[in-house]
C-alpha cells in the first residue's frame, strides 16, 4: 500500500477472491471485478461483471419449498484473454509456473495493472503486462491493454479474446442450491473492423444485453463463433526483448438504456467509433482527477490511505452518472453477487457523504426512492397498515425482496428469515431525505417528493402505533431491530419484538420533522399535497401526540433495546470467545448448538447506539425530551458501556458505530473501533465476505467518520454546524465540502484551531456555529481561521 496504490504481490490462490472485490474496476453505470483475464470462474477466480439496476427473478427449490430470489444478474464476461505458446496449454497461474506476479491498482487513474511473468523451462519466460480501465468518462466503455515479452526465446504466441455469455451467478457458495442461470437467447455475431458482438436477454425480466469488442494486434485477427462465446484470435511473433501489444476495447448497453433504440446497435456503434487505447485513457484520466478533487480527505498515513481506498470503490458504484440511473445503493457496491445485489439501509451511511460532494447523486438515490413510494403503499395496505411501508430489501421494483430462508453454514440447515420485519428502513428513507435537503438547500425536492415521503412514511408510523392504557404511551410491537440477532422472544410463537428503543426513538422523529416540513410548505402546495393524500388536521392531532408519547423502554438504568430485554439471559462471553475464537457470527454457532441467541442480552451490531450515530448528543436529548424523557450524559454513557460489552459486532457497520459513538462518549477507546472500521474489507473481517463483495455502508461511512463524525459537522437551519473531536491518532485532517452551492469548501482542522476557506463565488456568505454559541460568516472568496476550545 502506497498513497495513491493498492498492490499484491505474489500469487496466492486462497486470496483471489478478496483481491479480485478490492481490485474492481467500475464506474457507476457497471463495474468489472479484478479477476486475471486468463482464468475463468472457478472455486479460486470469479470475473463477474455487474450493471446497476439489472436484476432478474428465479424460483428455486430450497429446504423442501418453492423460494423466489431476485439477483443482480452476473453479465456476459468480456474480459476473456488467454495466450499459449502453439501446442501447449493455456497458461494460467494456476497450471504454470509462475515466476513473479503483481496487480497494482492506481487509485489516482481508475487503472489496474498487473505484471506475471510466466517460466516456460530451459530458460524461457513470458512476462505479461496488463492495464485495465472501465472508462469513468464514457460509462459504457471498458479496455484491456496485454504486452507480451519474450525472455530467452524467439517464436509465436497463439492470443485468444472473447466475449463469454455462458456465465452464471455462482459468486457465493451459500447460494449454490439456488438456480443461478439467469442469461438466455445468447447469440454472437461479427461486425465490420475486427469488431465481434454477443447479444443475450434476463430470462424473467427480459433485459437486453449487449456488449462489442474490437481486438487490435500487430498481427491479423480471426474471428469464430462457439456459441456462447464470440471469439478473435491473433497469433504473434515474438523476440527476445521486444514487447507486443494486443488492445481489447469493449461497449456494453443494456435496454435499460436511455436515448438508444436497441442495445446492440449502440454497442457495436459505440465501440466503432471509440479512439484507440491511448486516446480513450485520456478523458478517462481527466474524470478521474475531477472527482478526486471534488472529494479526496486529507487524512495522513495509514488511515489515510485506506480513506483513498474506500473512496475509490465508494466512486466506482456511486459516480456522477448514478445520477441517470433508476438505482439505489447496493450494499454491497458492484463488486459480487452477496445480498444478491439489494438495497437494503445501508445508503443511511452512505448518502450523508455523497449529499456535501455529490448531491444530484444524492437526489437520484432518493429518486429511486419516491418511484417505488406507490408500492410502499400497497405493502403497507396488504398488511393491514397505512401510509407507506418500505422493504427491508429492495430491488428493481420495490416490492419486499429479503429471502424467506437462509443457510446456516455451520449447521447446513436453512432457517426461516424474519429481517422483513425491520420496518426502522422507512426512517433512514426520511432520515436521508431530510439531510439531503439540509445539505444541499433543495428546497423544491423537500416541497415535491421528499415532503410525499415523509407524509406516507409518518403515516405508517403512526398508524403501527397503538395506545396502552395501563402506560399511558403508544407501542410499536412485532418489529425487528437494527441488531438482527433478535427475531422474537424466547420460545415465542410468532416473530418479532415489541418497542424496539431505535425504531421507536426515530419514528418520533420523522413524524416530528415531517410536522415541520408541513408547517413551512407554501400554502398552495400544502394544500395540494393534503387534497392528494386526505391529509387532514385530526391526522396531523395524531402525529403529534404520537410524537410526544411513544414509549421507550429502560432497565437497570439504562435504555432497552426493546420490552424484555433485560428480562434476558447474559451470555458467557468469556467462555464462548475461549471456544469459539472468532464468534462475530454469535448467531450461527448457538444455532448449531441447538440454543438462540434469542434468549441472551447479545447483539450483532449496534442497535441502541445507532441513535447516537444518526443524532448529536444535543440533538437526541431534545428527542428524548420531546418526548417526555429524560436524557442525560450520565445515562447515555451508561447505555453505552452496557452494549458495549454484549456485542459482538457480526457486521461491518458495528466498529463504524462504536467509533462515532465512543468518539463522543469515550474518547480513549474511540479509536480501536475506528481501526476495525478502516479494516473491514481490507483484513476481510467478517472471514470470506468481502471476496463476495465489498461492504459499500462501511467504507463511506468511515469517510463520513472524518467529514462528519470527528467533526462534529451538522448542516441545519441553513448553516454548517461544527463541533470537533479531536482524537491524539488523528489530530490533523482536511476535506473538502460542496454546500448550498459552494463548490470546494475547504475546511482543516489542526488541534485547537479550524481553518475555512470558501471559493470565490456571486453566493452568499457562509454561517458557520461553532461551540460556546459563537457564529460566523465566512465570504466568498475568504478563509477564516478559528481558535477551538480544548
Amino acid at each position: 500500500m502506497t498513497g495513491w496504490t493498492w498492490e499484491y504481490e505474489g500469487y496466492a490462490p486462497a486470496d483471489e477472491r478478496l483481491r479480485e472485490s478490492l481490485c474492481t474496476l467500475g464506474n457507476g453505470y457497471f463495474a468489472t471485478r479484478g479477476a486475471l483475464a486468463e482464468c475463468s470462474a472457478d472455486q479460486t477466480h470469479y470475473p463477474g461483471t455487474y450493471a446497476a439496476g439489472i436484476y432478474n427473478r428465479l424460483a428455486s427449490a430450497v429446504g423442501g419449498r418453492q423460494v423466489e430470489n431476485e439477483d443482480v444478474v452476473n453479465l456476459p464476461n468480456w474480459l476473456p484473454l488467454r495466450f499459449r505458446v502453439p501446442g501447449a496449454d493455456w497458461l494460467t497461474p494456476d497450471t504454470a509456473a509462475v515466476a513473479d506476479h503483481a496487480v497494482t491498482l492506481h487509485l489516482s487513474s481508475g487503472l489496474m495493472e498487473r505484471r506475471t511473468r510466466y517460466g516456460l523451462g530451459s530458460g524461457r519466460a513470458l512476462l505479461v503486462r496488463q492495464l485495465r480501465f472501465v472508462h469513468m468518462a464514457d460509462p459504457h466503455l471498458a479496455g484491456l491493454r496485454t504486452e507480451f515479452t519474450a525472455e530467452g526465446f524467439t517464436g509465436p504466441l497463439e492470443v485468444e479474446a472473447a466475449l463469454d455469455g455462458g456465465v452464471t451467478n455462482a459468486g457465493v457458495r451459500r447460494y449454490a442450491d439456488l438456480d443461478g442461470r439467469h442469461l438466455t437467447h445468447v447469440l454472437t455475431g461479427t461486425s465490420p473492423g475486427d469488431t465481434v458482438w454477443l447479444r443475450c436477454r434476463t430470462r424473467t425480466s427480459d433485459i437486453r444485453v449487449a456488449l462489442a469488442a474490437r481486438l487490435t494486434s500487430p498481427a491479423a485477427v480471426s474471428v469464430r463463433h462457439d456459441r456462447p462465446r464470440a471469439v478473435q484470435t491473433t497469433r504473434l511473433d515474438l523476440a527476445p526483448g521486444r514487447t507486443l501489444t494486443v488492445d481489447k476495447v469493449v461497449a456494453l448497453h443494456t435496454s435499460h438504456d436511455p436515448a438508444i433504440s436497441d442495445p446492440l446497435h449502440a454497442a457495436v456503434d459505440r465501440v466503432s467509433r471509440a479512439a484507440g487505447f491511448d486516446e480513450l485513457l485520456a478523458p478517462h484520466l481527466t474524470a478521474w482527477r475531477q472527482l478526486w478533487r471534488r472529494s479526496e480527505p486529507d487524512v495522513p498515513d495509514e488511515a489515510g490511505r485506506i480513506l483513498r481506498l474506500h473512496l475509490f470503490h465508494v466512486l466506482q458504484t456511486l459516480s456522477p452518472h448514478t445520477a441517470d440511473l433508476d438505482v439505489g445503493v447496493p450494499a454491497r457496491g458492484l463488486h459480487g453477487e452477496a445480498y444478491r445485489g439489494h438495497v437494503f439501509w445501508d445508503e443511511l451511511f452512505v448518502l450523508p457523504y455523497l449529499n456535501l460532494h455529490f448531491p444530484e447523486v444524492s437526489r437520484a438515490l432518493l429518486h429511486y426512492r419516491h418511484r417505488r413510494l406507490e408500492r410502499a403503499r400497497t405493502a403497507a395496505h396488504d398488511a393491514g397498515g397505512r401510509g407507506a411501508m418500505y422493504p427491508w430489501q429492495s430491488g428493481s421494483d420495490g416490492r419486499e425482496e429479503t429471502q424467506q430462508l437462509h443457510l446456516n453454514p455451520r449447521s447446513g440447515r436453512w432457517l426461516p428469515d424474519h429481517s422483513h420485519l425491520q420496518h426502522h428502513v422507512g426512517s433512514a428513507i426520511a432520515y436521508n431525505v431530510w439531510q439531503y435537503c439540509e445539505a444541499a438547500g433543495d428546497e423544491e425536492f423537500l416541497h415535491t417528493k421528499g415532503a410525499e415521503m415523509l407524509l406516507q412514511i409518518s403515516r405508517f408510523w403512526s398508524g403501527s402505533a397503538a395506545f396502552d392504557d395501563h402506560l399511558g404511551r403508544y407501542r410499536i410491537k412485532g418489529v425487528v431491530g437494527p441488531d438482527e440477532y433478535h427475531e422474537a422472544y424466547p420460545d415465542a410463537p410468532e416473530p418479532g419484538l415489541d418497542d424496539n428503543a431505535y425504531t421507536n426513538v426515530t419514528a418520533a422523529w420523522v413524524l416530528t420533522r415531517t410536522l415541520e416540513v408541513l408547517r413551512a410548505l407554501p400554502e398552495p402546495r400544502r394544500r395540494e399535497l393534503a387534497e392528494r393524500t386526505g391529509l387532514d388536521t385530526a391526522e396531523l392531532e395524531e402525529w403529534e401526540e404520537v410524537s410526544r408519547t411513544l414509549h421507550v423502554p429502560f432497565h437497570d438504568g439504562v435504555i432497552s433495546q426493546f420490552e424484555g430485554y433485560g428480562e434476558l439471559a447474559e451470555l458467557d462471553w468469556r467462555g464462548y470467545r475461549h471456544r469459539y475464537g472468532d464468534i462475530r457470527r454469535l448467531d450461527r454457532i448457538l444455532e448449531a448448538e441447538g440454543d438462540s441467541v434469542n434468549r441472551y442480552q447479545a447483539s450483532k451490531q449496534a442497535d441502541v447506539l445507532m441513535l447516537g450515530y444518526l443524532f448529536s448528543p444535543a440533538e437526541l436529548q431534545g428527542v428524548f425530551r420531546r418526548l417526555g424523557l429524560d436524557l442525560d450524559a450520565r445515562t447515555w454513557r451508561r447505555t453505552v458501556d452496557h452494549y458495549l460489552h454484549r456485542t459482538s459486532h457480526g457486521s461491518t457497520l458495528s466498529g463504524l458505530v462504536h467509533g462515532w459513538v465512543l468518539a463522543r462518549a469515550r474518547r480513549a477507546d474511540a479509536w480501536k473501533f475506528c481501526q476495525e472500521a478502516l479494516q473491514s474489507d481490507i483484513a476481510d473481517i467478517q472471514g470470506g465476505t468481502t471476496g463476495e463483495g465489498i461492504h459499500l455502508g462501511a467504507m463511506a461511512g468511515t469517510l463520513d467518520l472524518v467529514q462528519r463524525g470527528l467533526a462534529g459537522l451538522e448542516t441545519r437551519g441553513g448553516a454548517l454546524w461544527l463541533d470537533p473531536v479531536p482524537l491524539p491518532e488523528l489530530s490533523s485532517y482536511g476535506f473538502t465540502v460542496r454546500y448550498h452551492g459552494h463548490w470546494g469548501v475547504r475546511l482543516r482542522l489542526r488541534r485547537e484551531l479550524l481553518e475555512i476557506t470558501v471559493p470565490s463565488s456571486g453566493r452568499s456568505p457562509i454561517e458557520v456555529h461553532l461551540p460556546q454559541h459563537r457564529v460566523v460568516r465566512v465570504e466568498p472568496g475568504e478563509t477564516a481561521r478559528l481558535t477551538l476550545p480544548d
